[in-house]
């Protein structure tokens, strides 16, 4: 799985260019503000169907103008995937796969395996536990579309259950049986969720716990603990319990749209124990454990997008990802930086095929 070429047109900051890439580094250089991190962001639109650093869609339409168009060539298995994206001010987004139009974009979700380590993934640490929540749900849902499907519908009778509290509270009226057939649906998608969530921690914390250590070589304990309500009850109990809470704050506070994923060092949350150093290594652990867990399960290498990190990383860190990179653990890459020499030393010293755009 490759990148072949990309063109970009009213992107950010690009009007128009096309990029052909190597099958293994490739590399941005510049200074701040030139569009590395665009070019990678519109990299990870082809895979996503959306930015990941803008969840406006409109924000990535270069000023200006009233439409983007993001255009990719893959190799896949030997065969030619061309994926469009685009969009136009007043329009929903539109993605294509060699011509045809998705009617949802879900369908896309896996198509395309790709991981982004950023400085931005700070946020898992520092915000609530909707990033988190939704670190897990992209990972699950690029291997198994069931539970991408199972999530929106979810998500859809938490807004009608919600609609509904507020009407009984703006009616001074209550429904149970109404009511019931709501939390009926939110126990068996809930349910099914929360088995799926608590597998895949199961499954993807050995990985993780390796990761850490290789970047690390250190004795630290790391550990991420999920967090759910339904270890404590099942979902339909837990939402009568609750019912007179709900009433009053009209909104439903328990389910799994609620649950956590803990970032722990030492048994300690890292958010508040955790040094800078600790908190990088963390998240880098993270995100390549979510590249080697998307490798094993789908068969494929994702696509791997390097943003910025090597300006915050140590030498020892840098040496062990280049470790990776000669064993061939990854596919192809792309790397951002703000200097260019030291990009250079760094890909040479991989012995592998690259090239360097200089923007």
């Amino acid at each position: 799985m490759f990148l072949k070429r990309i063109s970009l047109f009213n992107y950010k900051n690009f009007s128009e260019t096309q990029f052909e890439f190597d099958t293994k580094i490739n590399c941005f250089v510049g200074k701040n503000g030139v569009g590395k991190t665009n070019v990678l962001d519109a990299i990870y639109h082809l895979a996503y169907g959306k930015s990941y650093f803008n969840p406006l869609a409109v924000q990535n339409i270069k000023h200006g103008e009233e439409f983007f168009v993001v255009e990719g060539d893959f190799d896949k298995n030997n065969r030619n995937e061309q994926i469009v994206c685009s969009l136009k001010k007043g329009l929903k987004k539109i993605l294509k796969r060699n011509g045809k139009v998705y009617d949802k974009f879900s369908e896309h979700l896996g198509l395309i395996p790709l991981v982004i380590i950023s400085p931005t993934d700070s946020d898992l640490i520092t915000e609530g536990s909707e990033t988190r929540r939704k670190f897990m749900d992209s990972v699950i849902s690029q291997l198994d579309l069931s539970y991408l499907n199972q999530l929106i519908q979810y998500q859809k009778i938490i807004l009608q259950r919600n609609a509904l509290l507020k009407y009984f509270a703006l009616n001074q009226t209550f429904d149970k049986d109404t009511l019931q057939i709501y939390n009926e649906q939110l126990q068996a998608l809930g349910q099914t969720i929360f088995d799926k969530r608590k597998e895949f921690i199961e499954n993807f914390l050995p990985i993780f716990n390796k990761h850490h250590h290789a970047i690390t070589d250190s004795a630290e304990l790391v550990n991420l603990v999920y967090e759910s309500h339904l270890f404590e009850n099942n979902l339909e109990k837990l939402l009568e319990v609750n019912l007179a809470k709900d009433k009053a704050l009209q909104y439903t506070s328990v389910g799994i749209h609620k649950d956590d994923l803990s970032f722990e060092i030492d048994g300690y949350p890292i958010k508040k124990f955790g040094s800078q150093g600790q908190q990088k290594s963390f998240l880098i652990a993270l995100k390549l454990a979510q590249f080697e867990f998307l490798k094993k399960n789908s068969g494929q290498k994702p696509i791997l997008l390097f943003d910025d990190i090597f300006d915050k990383l140590d030498e020892f860190r840098v040496s062990k990802i280049v470790e990776m990179v000669n064993h061939d653990e990854f596919g192809q890459l792309f790397i951002s930086d703000t200097h260019p020499e030291r990009t250079e030393n760094i890909v040479k010293s991989t012995h592998q095929s690259y090239k360097i755009f200089k923007l």
